[in-house]
Formats: structure tokens, C-alpha cells, sequence
């Protein structure tokens, strides 16, 4: 066998392996990038922003002042 046949022989499996490698990586990359995505879809369904937190607790709080004021006006009239 001449060395030549040995030397392409080993570059081309060498070639072939780094290149098979860097597919490997390439779609390993692409997998987890499209679980970041429905990760962050998901979060986004299932938590609330601060922003919607604050506003629901002032429209509770906002009925409980209302509560708290019937109530006071009920104690009031039967004080009298």
C-alpha cells in the first residue's frame, strides 16, 4: 500500500468524523434552542407580570374598603 492511499484514507475518515462532530453539535444547538422557546412560552402562560400582581390586589383591597365601610355604617346605626 503506498503512503498516499494510507495518508487520504486517514484524512478523509479524520474529515468525515469532524464532520459528522459538527452536525452532532449543530442539531444538539438547534434541539435545545427550540426548548428555550417552549420554555419561555410556557413561563409566559403560566406566570403573571408584576404589573397584573399590583392590579389585582388594588381590586381586592379597593372591595374590601368598600366592605369596611358598609360595615362601619352598620355599626353606626346600631349604636344609635
Amino acid at each position: 500500500m503506498e503512503t498516499s492511499t494510507v495518508w487520504s484514507g486517514v484524512l478523509t475518515f479524520g474529515v468525515t468524523a469532524i464532520g459528522w462532530f459538527a452536525k452532532t453539535l449543530w442539531d444538539e444547538q438547534h434541539r435545545l434552542q427550540v426548548l428555550l422557546n417552549k420554555t419561555r412560552e410556557e413561563v409566559a402562560k403560566e406566570y403573571v407580570t408584576k404589573v397584573e400582581v399590583h392590579a389585582d390586589i388594588n381590586r381586592v383591597l379597593s372591595r374590601i374598603d368598600v366592605m369596611d365601610n358598609k360595615i362601619d355604617n352598620i355599626l353606626q346605626r346600631l349604636a344609635k
